[in-house]
């Protein structure tokens, strides 16, 4: 939950982005462990669950993944499932086996990382029934696609790319049938930011050019997407979003562990922000918490 610095092209800087996918899981792998959420997947790609995180992130990402979950649910309930999402920066996020075990799955939900981070991920799936078994149950054909850095199915799609290189990301979108004419949620957790500014606008560009109907969901600021064409933009701090969750849950994990100083959760929740862009003509942005 540190502030990050923008990455620069060097294998270095790269490398230190990729390592901040298993410093996400890592913690979120421990706040489920204590019962923050349930994920029951997980598990079987961060394998231990790793030394003690402090209460104040446990509840920061108690937060950060309730916010978005409730922003995706709501974009899903608007659309009637029609639509697609795009998760960009994905790493070993678990969202696609959430929205299976509810029944809420969208046309299709596609996931684009780093061809490292996808191999690995590619690999717990091909080796873990509970990961394979309801990707399999979603697809109907025997045009399963696999190699080492993407895996198509009917539903669910990953994606080995570079997010600054776009002519190469939108080929291999195109190749794996993304359809601009649906309703697309665009998902950025902790992404942008690791980009220049020009490498992150030309990217949001890209997604308001050429959808439509779209919703931009973005763990950071909202600035850029006011000068990048895109409709309306909505934000609201963490410690606003922390207060706006169903306060019987909030009440629920506040008892698993005691905080000493409270103010440093709100100095904590006050530094990010959650915001949603819209560019659309069905009232997408009705979908927000």
């Amino acid at each position: 939950m540190a502030s990050k610095q923008p990455f620069t092209d060097s294998d270095t800087a790269d490398e230190a982005v990729r390592a901040t996918c298993d410093d996400a899981s890592t913690c979120k792998r421990f706040a489920t462990s204590k019962g923050y959420w349930t994920d029951l997947y997980v598990q079987y790609f961060v394998r231990q669950i790793g030394e003690r995180k402090a209460p104040e992130i446990n509840r920061g990402y108690y937060g950060r993944v309730r916010g978005m979950n409730l922003l995706i649910d709501a974009f899903l309930k608007k659309t009637q499932c029609d639509c697609q999402v795009v998760n960009l920066g994905a790493g070993l996020d678990t969202t696609f086996w959430r929205l299976k075990d509810e029944n809420v799955m969208p046309k299709k939900f596609f996931e684009v990382d780093f061809p490292m981070i996808v191999a690995r991920k590619i690999h717990h799936i091909k080796t873990k029934p509970p990961l394979s078994k309801p990707l399999i149950e979603t697809h109907s054909t025997d045009s399963l696609r696999l190699d080492g850095h993407s895996l198509d199915s009917d539903r669910y799609c990953i994606i080995g790319a570079d997010l600054r290189d776009l002519p190469a990301l939108e080929e291999k979108l195109k190749k794996f049938q993304i359809n601009p004419e649906l309703p697309t949620l665009f998902l950025s957790e902790c992404v942008l930011v690791y980009m220049t500014p020009e490498q992150s606008s030309k990217l949001v560009n890209w997604v308001a050019d050429t959808f439509p109907a779209a919703m931009f969901i973005n763990y950071e600021q909202k600035e850029r997407f006011l000068s990048a064409g895109w409709e309306s933009v909505n934000a609201l701090d963490m410690m606003t979003v922390y207060s706006v969750l169903p306060q019987e849950d909030v009440a629920r994990i506040e008892r698993l562990e005691f905080l000493d100083e409270r103010e440093l959760l709100q100095q904590l929740l006050q530094h990010y922000c959650i915001c949603w862009a819209v560019k659309d003509k069905l009232s997408l942005g009705e979908a927000s918490i």
